[in-house]
């Protein structure tokens, strides 16, 4: 059982490392490589997207990958260390919520950041299994709305919106084959739940310039397929 130090050592030092790493703003700082500031062309976004966008398709996938990475990486570490201090489910959703924080409010940058769904996407998969499986439901619809109306923020606001609802979906029957995940303690549902509605409406909220754009048929379609 952890100790009450490792407890409180965890719960600060863990969501304060989550967030230095997801503040990194590397869609950024590949442009900057490339002797451009991406905030001062396309939509000005710091994101995977914009990246895409003014620097070319490959640079999508590098920014997204990392961004991906830095919401990914953080969660597992700290999936581990509660597995191996039995410490509860609160620990993961910090650093989660942390790292996704970082993206969204980095402090390098006087707190002006992206938009957040590489880092989310990253940072959801790492908390086995609700949230695991409500992701991978959420980047296949992302996937299939993508590849119909090549808009990146419609597939992202579509696969925010069926993660809310898919985290109640696999919360409610999941711990009936909790002994297929290695769970013997199935953690309480609300607070999946809070986490998981919270973070999709501050997605939300983060693309209202992209819905406006798309009510006035003005949002652009895909990245750039040059350099």
């Amino acid at each position: 059982m952890m100790s009450s130090d490792h407890i409180i050592w965890l719960a600060l030092l863990g969501p304060v490392v989550a967030y230095l790493l997801g503040a990194i703003p590397f869609g950024l700082l590949l442009g900057l490589a490339q002797g451009v500031d991406i905030r001062k062309h396309g939509s000005g976004n710091i994101g995977a997207t914009n990246a895409g966008r003014v620097l070319g398709l490959r640079y999508f996938f590098y920014a997204f990958a990392l961004d991906f990475l830095k919401g990914l990486l953080p969660v597992l570490g700290s999936d581990l260390l509660t597995q191996r201090w039995h410490a509860t489910i609160y620990l993961p959703l910090l650093t989660a919520g942390a790292a996704v924080g970082g993206h969204l409010f980095p402090i390098y940058l006087r707190f002006h950041g992206g938009k957040g769904v590489a880092t989310s996407f990253g940072a959801v998969l790492g908390i086995w299994p609700v949230f695991t499986l409500a992701g991978i439901v959420a980047g296949l619809v992302f996937l299939l709305v993508f590849l119909t109306w090549r808009i990146i923020s419609v597939a992202s606001l579509a696969a925010t919106v069926v993660f809310m609802f898919m985290v109640p979906f696999f919360g409610r029957i999941a711990p009936e084959f909790s002994h297929l995940f290695g769970m013997t303690h199935w953690p309480q549902l609300w607070p999946l739940l809070a986490a998981s509605w919270l973070l999709g409406i501050i997605l939300v909220v983060k693309h209202r310039s992209n819905i406006r754009r798309l009510l006035a048929g003005t949002e652009p379609r895909a990245v750039k397929t040059t350099k």
